[in-house]
């Protein structure tokens, strides 16, 4: 029988942390004075890697250890405001027991810092729940390149095909559909309308079960 994988994406996906990235933003780039409209965090913040980010908003050249320590500052800024609000979207955490109980698989890919990840899925208890973790410092390159997907199905040791992966953002989601994978967008920070074409779409994890991912892999022996 083959194996069958759901992927989460994390910001956004696993917990609701854009609003929180946004505050860091904020505060981040007023600290260096760098200036920033809401439309350019639509378009170049979420779903994007710090590199591009970084690069894009200060609007200069910066070396690669540069951009690092940015990066570093800023995401700590992120722990330390969201510290107070973890919490999974809604209905996460019995969608994924839901789904161990039938034997699928389950990974994490998301472009975040691996820093990020230890903190969400430590603090909500999760690790025990994922066959695959991978962070940004895992792939050279970056959503909406497929690669952290393609390398997630190979983790879990199944096909692109057999894969169910769950995004909020047009870079993932057109990550996922790159990978060759089914997807659900998770619709926390954008609407249908702004997602490349998605099979399905949720608000919170009590819009969908493992019947629907059964469905949308064609899993009919399972």
């Amino acid at each position: 029988m083959d194996n069958y994988a759901v992927i989460f994406d994390m910001d956004g996906v696993i917990a609701h942390t854009n609003p929180y990235h946004s505050e860091a933003f904020r505060q981040f780039f007023d600290n260096y004075n760098v200036p920033y409209t809401d439309q350019e965090f639509e378009d170049h913040m979420y779903g994007k890697h710090n590199d591009y980010i970084m690069r894009y908003f200060f609007k200069r050249e910066l070396s690669d250890e540069e951009v690092k320590r940015l990066a570093d500052e800023k995401e700590a800024l992120f722990r330390e405001i969201y510290r107070s609000h973890l919490e999974p979207i809604a209905g996460l955490p019995e969608f994924l027991a839901a789904l161990r109980s039938e034997g699928i698989h389950i990974g994490v890919a998301t472009s975040a810092p691996r820093a990020n990840l230890d903190f969400i899925l430590d603090g909500l208890a999760l690790r025990p729940l994922m066959d695959s973790v991978l962070a940004s410092e895992d792939v050279t390159a970056h959503k909406p390149d497929p690669e952290i997907y393609l390398k997630s199905a190979a983790n879990l040791d199944t096909r692109p095909a057999n894969c169910v992966i769950f995004e909020d953002s047009f870079s993932g989601v057109s990550a996922a559909i790159n990978a060759g994978a089914k997807v659900v967008g998770v619709l926390t920070s954008h609407t249908k309308e702004q997602l490349p074409p998605c099979q399905h779409y949720v608000r919170n994890y009590y819009q969908v079960d493992v019947a629907k991912i059964k469905q949308m892999l064609a899993i009919h022996h399972a």
